[in-house]
């Protein structure tokens, strides 16, 4: 056993991999350096379509990088200019219940922030918990719970990212949430503010996980964003999170949940959302 976790701490990446897989990155997108690094959740990667003079790499031609293997999840990253910015589009994200470690799968983040980006708007798709929620709702991220031991900080610290205990007291930022905000009011599209809850997943939570949840004060449920949030406030980006209620959580409607729900929402709400992250970007500073 004790051979085993040396291994394992061996095996983890020290700031010199991450620069050469970051200048890797800016060599095959022929010099770009990004400001913005988007990730895109399960079936909003429509944004990357508005790109433009898009640039693409493949996750798996980029050393280090994994493959994401998630149903509605394209594993490519598209660079350009999006609304005036230059952007780095992550279009899928890799997960922790797909095999990957929690450094592994907050590895775009680092890499995006050596290649210029000093900001992440991260999205995704998720599972309604607050009863008030419905389906196709768009949520601005207000914080997270996170009580699964998968962390991207474990181990031994790379100080030229940041603190060896880094603070979480402002996580999303708040001005990019006022904004937010601000655009959906004056496109008359309802925005609520909620506490996004991580689970591990593959499977769905439980009718008694829910409940659970709810009374910790989760709004919305998912299988992501976490580790990217925590590795990005580590390195001092600055976040602005945003969840899509693609269906309620198990156990408040009885009815069963499942793949093609998820990625049917999503891909219902793909322009609303396009225009909001376009007026986002367009008027963020």
């Amino acid at each position: 056993m004790q051979a085993v976790l040396i291994n394992a701490k061996e095996m983890r990446m020290v700031y010199d991999d991450y620069k050469r897989s970051a200048e890797y990155l800016v060599r095959q997108l022929g010099g770009f350096e990004p400001q913005y690094l988007l990730i895109l959740g399960s079936g909003l990667g429509g944004v990357a379509n508005a790109i433009e003079n898009p640039l693409r790499a493949r996750y798996d031609a980029i050393p280090n990088m994994k493959l994401s293997t998630a149903p509605g999840h394209a594993g490519e990253f598209v660079a350009g200019t999006l609304a005036g910015k230059r952007v780095l589009a992550m279009r899928g994200r890799l997960h922790f219940y797909e095999g990957h470690s929690a450094e592994e799968v907050a590895f775009p983040v680092r890499l995006a922030r050596l290649a210029g980006a000093d900001s992440l708007v991260i999205t995704n798709a998720c599972g309604g918990v607050n009863t008030s929620y419905k389906p196709g709702q768009l949520i601005i991220l207000s914080d997270i719970i996170k009580l699964a031991a998968p962390n991207p900080l474990t181990g031994p610290n790379i100080p030229e990212f940041g603190p060896r205990f880094n603070d979480m007291s402002y996580l999303f930022d708040a001005k990019y949430r006022e904004l937010f905000k601000s655009i959906g009011a004056k496109r008359d599209i309802e925005l609520r503010e909620g506490v996004y809850f991580y689970t591990t997943g593959p499977q769905y939570e439980t009718p008694a996980e829910i409940r659970a949840i709810r009374i910790l004060g989760g709004d919305v449920v998912g299988m992501s964003t976490a580790p990217e949030v925590i590795a990005a406030r580590h390195c001092g980006m600055r976040i602005l999170g945003v969840s899509l209620v693609t269906n309620m959580a198990a156990g408040v409607l009885d009815k069963p949940l499942g793949e093609k729900e998820v990625l049917d929402e999503a891909e219902k709400a793909r322009d609303v959302f396009t225009r909001l992250m376009l007026d986002f970007l367009e008027s963020a500073s």
